[in-house]
């Protein structure tokens, strides 16, 4: 072969080369971003009413060197192209909204929800945020409070217990009632409503078990718990996280393989560039 032959080669494979490099990063760059969506998962194990993540794929643009249906040299159609991929990228996260386990921990202001819906919740500047986590308190107003007298995130509608309460019951469908020793009856307290969303998975995520509805989620649809399309509260539980360990781990070492088969293509690219650039002298 010439010298004109062996550069035009070597110049071929060089670009060749340089394309598998940015090919496999684009593998490497999207797993990595998959682990992180693995690591959040695996620390919110303990997380009340936790929902885990999936990290969705989907492949670049292609480089088309002959489409599919191109006329060849002898006027024929050809069956198939020669398309090169360029790639990866993580087109988006989505939610799995399964239900979790109950965890009964026979506190009265413990509730877990069993089905669809979420709880809403006022945060201090007046806005309204939803979530699944039934962890309640009692403010100095006697409110219904997310966490603790400390957040400052209110149920709504609000509900209100006096301090000489010395019994609350809330029933499946969201009735809250109390009784005093004074008077041992039953007094209604409020009631408890869950919100809905047409697409969940367009909530956007706060932090502290907080969602915030967003354009893609849709307009929050409220209703009685128990009433269609909506699920029911467990007095004295709390919905745990829908985390499977053991598929979280099987994940993790998949991905864990995935990057190093990408970051051997990048050693094979590089390897192939050394040898292309000899052929030059």
């Amino acid at each position: 072969m010439d010298g004109l032959g062996t550069s035009r080669l070597a110049t071929k494979d060089n670009n060749m080369s340089v394309q598998t490099l940015y090919t496999a990063a684009t593998g490497m760059d999207a797993l990595e971003t998959k682990l992180d969506v693995i690591a959040n998962n695996m620390a919110n194990i303990n997380t009340t009413a936790f929902k885990k993540d999936r990290a969705n794929f989907e492949d670049l643009f292609y480089r088309q060197y002959r489409a599919p249906g191109a006329v060849d040299a002898d006027g024929s159609i050809t069956s198939t192209g020669i398309e090169v991929g360029l790639g990866t990228r993580v087109s988006s996260t989505q939610t799995n909204y399964g239900q979790g386990s109950a965890q009964t921990t026979n506190n009265p202001l413990d509730f877990a929800i069993e089905g669809r819906g979420f709880f809403k919740v006022q945060d201090p500047n007046g806005g309204s945020l939803y979530t699944r986590a039934g962890n309640f308190g009692l403010n100095a107003n006697g409110q219904l409070v997310l966490g603790s007298a400390n957040t400052g995130w209110i149920l709504e509608p609000n509900v209100n217990i006096p301090d000489n309460a010395t019994n609350v019951v809330v029933s499946s469908d969201g009735n809250v009632q109390y009784s005093t020793s004074d008077a041992p009856g039953l007094n209604n307290a409020g009631q408890i409503t869950f919100t809905n969303f047409i697409d969940p998975d367009g909530l956007l995520k706060m932090g502290d078990n907080l969602y915030k509805e967003t354009a893609a989620s849709g307009s929050p649809i409220e209703s009685n718990p128990g009433t269609a399309g909506f699920g029911v509260i467990q007095q004295g539980a709390l919905e745990a996280s829908n985390v499977e360990p053991v598929q979280e781990l099987i994940d993790l070492i998949t991905t864990q393989r995935a990057f190093e088969l990408n970051s051997q293509v990048v050693q094979a690219g590089d390897q192939i560039m050394q040898v292309a650039t000899q052929l030059r002298r």
